[in-house]
């Protein structure tokens, strides 16, 4: 009982890592553009696709391919912002979100058109291959996607904490007026900040294809789960974020152990309900850092 118990928290924590560069870029957008990227997770299809595509005809490993999924996708972003995004920026929300959204079915059809709803995987000599400690399964393509996603979270906190740019996002975040008068140029800051969320997605995408398969709509499921960790972490609490995507992946991990196989997102979105009842403004406790 207690192995089994300690394997299905094992699964969780792994997968958690993943969800968790998917809604850290998703809070990181909200939190300084102030805007909900709905087409976040075609962005982590797209890094999936880049890693399949590098592997299969350069013989480059997917968390190699980090190297280009990542500037690509900054890239991506930085130009979304400037050219679509800065363009709708305003009190009004609805063009936010018809643009965002516009944005997701654009990519997910174009991905349809150009590569097929056929499903695309990734052989590594790891995919297959675990650590065996005692009773418990660790594969070594979730440890090492988990322990690279763990790093990623750490470098960008430290960028937000330590770095000029990390400043000016935070001071764009908590007041854009007040930022401005202090000589901060917001079309710059936010230009960065939709970039370094798609490139987390992007990271997220590479990091997923020595175990899980590419194909048009795969982003819909981490968009989902990184929609409910926003909520649950707090609306553009970075921090806040991560502790709700590995909690997740832990509670989806334990709903298909002991529950059922289809019970995971029942489970997690039982725990979400749960904790709002308690705390209204999700763990962050209503505070965007």
């Amino acid at each position: 009982m207690w192995e089994t118990l300690a394997q299905a928290v094992i699964n969780g924590l792994l997968i958690g890592g993943i969800y968790a560069l998917v809604s850290i870029g998703v809070t990181l957008i909200f939190g300084v553009v102030k805007i909900v990227n709905f087409a976040q997770g075609e962005f982590v299809m797209i890094g999936m696709y880049i890693s399949f595509f590098l592997s299969s005809q350069f013989g480059i490993d997917p968390i190699v391919s980090l190297l280009v999924s990542m500037p690509v996708l900054f890239v991506c972003g930085v130009l979304i912002q400037h050219y679509l995004i800065r363009r709708v920026l305003g009190p009004n929300d609805m063009p936010q979100i018809f643009l965002t959204f516009a944005l997701s079915l654009l990519l997910l059809n174009l991905s349809l058109m150009l590569f097929t709803a056929n499903y695309r995987t990734v052989h590594t000599w790891y995919s297959d291959e675990a650590f065996h400690i005692g009773g418990l399964y660790i594969p070594y393509a979730k440890l090492i996607a988990f322990v690279v996603a763990m790093g990623l979270s750490g470098a960008l906190w430290l960028f937000l904490r330590t770095t000029d740019m990390g400043k000016a996002m935070r001071a764009a975040s908590q007041n854009r007026d007040v930022a401005m008068l202090m000589g901060i140029n917001p079309n710059r800051v936010f230009c960065v900040a939709l970039g370094v969320a798609l490139a987390l997605a992007g990271a997220a995408g590479s990091l997923l294809m020595p175990f899980y398969s590419a194909y048009p709509f795969v982003g819909q499921v981490f968009v989902l789960m990184a929609f409910v960790a926003v909520v649950l972490g707090t609306l553009g609490n970075v921090i806040g974020a991560l502790i709700a995507s590995l909690m997740m992946g832990v509670a989806e991990s334990l709903g298909i152990q002991f529950v059922g196989a289809d019970s995971g997102l029942i489970v997690v979105f039982a725990m979400l309900l749960l904790t709002l009842a308690f705390k209204p403004n999700g763990l962050g406790g209503g505070r965007a850092r």
